[in-house]
């Protein structure tokens, strides 16, 4: 078995004005780099792919060589949806040879604070399902909104938030996405793609720190937790 990684980069990021969001530094390096270098330092990771939008590629490809991650095995132009650019990364690495012995790793770039902890998690959590993912508990209350009005509140107990990555058998995740290609299925991750194909997903327990950076907002919240991680 091969651990693989994909990592979905090519969002627009129109939450934070249109800038690319990953190129901005976030203690002094992109914040692309962060989740990047932390797949590269472990150990049971081999390859990646990264998914790109049109016209960052060659920029990502020297970013990557000047960092010295050679795990990096292709930067894939991404799609209108992500999960258009997530299949395209997954179909590059069935193109490079892997198949049903393998295992992925799907990340958000946009996730700064992955840590090793968190991935040796997802590879004991995976055994036999199809699919696993961190999740968190919702610590807010939800209610459901209808015209202007309160319908009902959620069970929080029962509420909980995705994170990634989200880790599949290779050929088990490839499927899924083929077929919702196919069948014009769009989800909301790729977990959803196993559930919506009736597969069984199980749950690690998340960080609350592995937030994911949308707006301005969010990139002061990770340079207060980057400070706060560095003095630990």
């Amino acid at each position: 078995m091969a651990l693989l990684a994909v990592v979905t980069a090519a969002g627009k990021s129109r939450r934070m004005g249109g800038t690319n969001k990953l190129l901005i530094s976030l203690g002094g390096i992109p914040l692309l780099l962060h989740s990047m270098r932390t797949l590269h330092s472990f150990d049971l990771l081999t390859r990646m792919v990264v998914s790109a939008a049109e016209g960052d590629e060659e920029e990502y490809r020297g970013l990557f060589a000047q960092a010295g991650l050679a795990k990096v095995a292709c930067v894939v132009t991404g799609g209108a949806e992500r999960q258009e650019s997530i299949g395209r990364a997954l179909e590059a690495l069935a193109a490079r040879g892997a198949g049903p012995q393998d295992v992925v790793a799907i990340h958000d770039a946009a996730r700064p604070f992955l840590s090793h902890e968190m991935l040796h998690r997802l590879v004991h959590g995976l055994g036999d399902l199809d699919g696993v993912l961190p999740m968190v508990a919702v610590k807010d209350t939800i209610k459901i909104v209808q015209a202007g009005r309160v319908a009902r509140t959620l069970p929080r107990q029962e509420l909980f938030a995705a994170q990634t990555p989200q880790l599949f058998p290779f050929q088990t995740i490839l499927e899924a996405h083929r077929s919702a290609a196919r069948a014009g299925f769009l989800g909301t991750d790729d977990c959803s793609l196993i559930e919506w194909r009736g597969g069984c997903v199980g749950v690690v327990e998340g960080d609350y720190r592995n937030l994911k950076v949308t707006t301005p907002e969010d990139l002061a919240v990770a340079e207060r937790l980057l400070t706060e991680i560095a003095g630990v």
